[in-house]
């Protein structure tokens, strides 16, 4: 039982309202911060009016100019913090309509923030992304007329060059609805026709140069602008369903790339149109024959035919991706659409194939994950000469699953780094080496066998020969 000196909210809660209120005076003397969350709390009753309160707060923080650096930096990341907090508890369930307000003014001072402060440890990026997800809960009852709101989501996403109103169109996509969504993408569609044109018969200015060739502010500014309106209605078009319209923003080049391919293939099929669906695919299938690392792709066509009934063909695909590289998602999904009894068979079969990998470690990854640990213990006696001691985040895991049932292959895949880290003399990972020591000496207890190698004692004797002077590992 906690004694009545404990430092609880029950224990506190005896020393009575005005003793604890003359504690928190005393407490919060000198602490600007504190104070201002007790100002908050008076101010959150009835008759107080926190929402001014927190106003008047972000606006102070907005007027100032002074530079934070690292070291106060949490200070006012905190006083944020505060703000936010007090939105959330004491104006969201009261007022939503002003809670919202409150958090876009919040991101819409991060700009200034960030010009005046050293944010390398992201605390004042932490509190704006917080705001923005408050924002998105709240903005459905705050109720603001979805043209306002258009127009402010427009203004704000042009805006966005610290990127503290990331993914707003999504995040305020409810809130719009239909109609405030199609008045958004009627802006940028004639942002989009306002492009920025560079002036032909004046100097150009340059600010900065690539690996190529000098770059100009026209062509930056053509291309951010390119890029936003770009962003914006691909975005405005997933949230309206509306697929060709996604698919439109791309040129018939672009179309050819995988990733892009794979993105307007799964809206498509998403949509019950497959049969386009693939063909959007089959359109990047050179672009994927090339090389590359295009997961999506595979994925999607996979999907797509599914959906079309060529369920041999798609099985076929998740076998050849399994034999690629091992992948188990892909393999629990083929052996998932087998018949009773045929999925052992076919496991069986995966389980063969990957003991005979050409990748070593992909290949005792992929049993000690799946698991199946006997084949991993079989793959190691099999090619202990292959194990790496300096891939000891994979080493480390599999010594760990193998060392109850199969005590010999733990202690050759401990010994394999301990030898890398003796042989490299890696005196940071001494210390793990002579643990992995004691845990083979306690193993060899457990070996009738040592199927060739050198048991623990005489390992231990060859350990000493080669490196007799390395204290740090004996005395460790």
């Amino acid at each position: 039982m906690p004694s009545e000196t404990t430092l609880n909210a029950k224990n506190l809660a005896a020393l009575g309202a005005e003793r604890l209120a003359e504690l928190l005076l005393d407490v919060t003397a000198g602490d600007a911060a504190a104070k201002r969350r007790l100002r908050l709390e008076l101010a959150s009753r009835a008759s107080g009016d926190v929402a001014g309160e927190i106003r008047k707060r972000l606006v102070s923080i907005a007027r100032s100019r002074s530079y934070v650096d690292w070291r106060k930096v949490k200070e006012l990341a905190r006083d944020l913090e505060t703000q936010r907090e007090a939105i959330d508890a004491h104006v969201a369930a009261r007022s939503p309509g002003e809670a919202f307000d409150l958090l876009w003014r919040m991101l819409e001072m991060a700009p200034s923030i960030y010009e005046r402060c050293d944010d390398s440890n992201g605390a004042i990026g932490s509190v704006i992304a917080s705001a923005r997800d408050d924002l998105a809960a709240i903005a459905v009852k705050a109720g603001k007329p979805v043209g306002a709101l258009a127009d402010r989501v427009f203004a704000a996403v042009c805006a966005n060059d610290y990127g503290q109103f990331d993914e707003l169109i999504g995040l305020m996509s409810q809130a719009l609805g239909p109609d405030g969504l199609n008045r958004l993408k009627a802006q940028f569609e004639e942002l989009a026709a306002n492009a920025p044109v560079g002036d032909a018969g004046g100097e150009r200015r340059m600010i900065g140069l690539s690996t190529r060739w000098p770059i100009y502010q026209d062509d930056y500014e053509q291309g951010r602008h390119g890029r936003l309106v770009r962003s914006a209605l691909t975005k405005i078009a997933d949230e309206l369903g509306d697929v060709d319209g996604f698919a439109g923003r791309y040129s018939d080049g672009e179309r050819a790339n995988p990733a892009i391919a794979a993105a307007i293939a799964e809206r498509m099929l998403a949509a019950d149109r497959a049969s386009e669906a693939l063909a959007a695919l089959d359109g990047a299938a050179d672009g994927f024959r090339r090389g590359g690392h295009w997961p999506d792709w595979q994925r999607v066509r996979i999907e797509v035919l599914d959906a079309l009934g060529r369920s041999d063909e798609a099985q076929g695909e998740r076998w050849k991706l399994f034999e690629r590289g091992l992948d188990a998602g892909y393999l629990r999904a083929h052996l998932k659409r087998l018949p009773d009894f045929g999925d052992m068979e076919a496991e069986e079969r995966a389980l063969s194939f990957a003991s005979r990998f050409t990748s070593f470690h992909q290949a005792l990854a992929f049993l000690i994950d799946w698991p199946a640990l006997d084949r991993a213990a079989g793959l190691i006696m099999v090619r202990a000469s292959e194990l790496d001691g300096n891939q000891y985040w994979l080493l480390t895991s599999a010594a760990d699953a193998l060392e109850q049932r199969h005590p010999l292959a733990a202690t050759l895949v401990l010994r394999a780094m301990i030898d890398f880290s003796l042989d490299a003399a890696k005196y940071k990972r001494y210390g793990h080496a002579a643990r992995h020591l004691q845990t083979c000496e306690s193993l060899a207890r457990r070996i009738d066998n040592f199927a060739g190698h050198p048991n623990h004692v005489e390992y231990v004797a060859d350990l000493r020969r080669r490196h007799a002077r390395k204290s740090g590992f004996w005395d460790a």
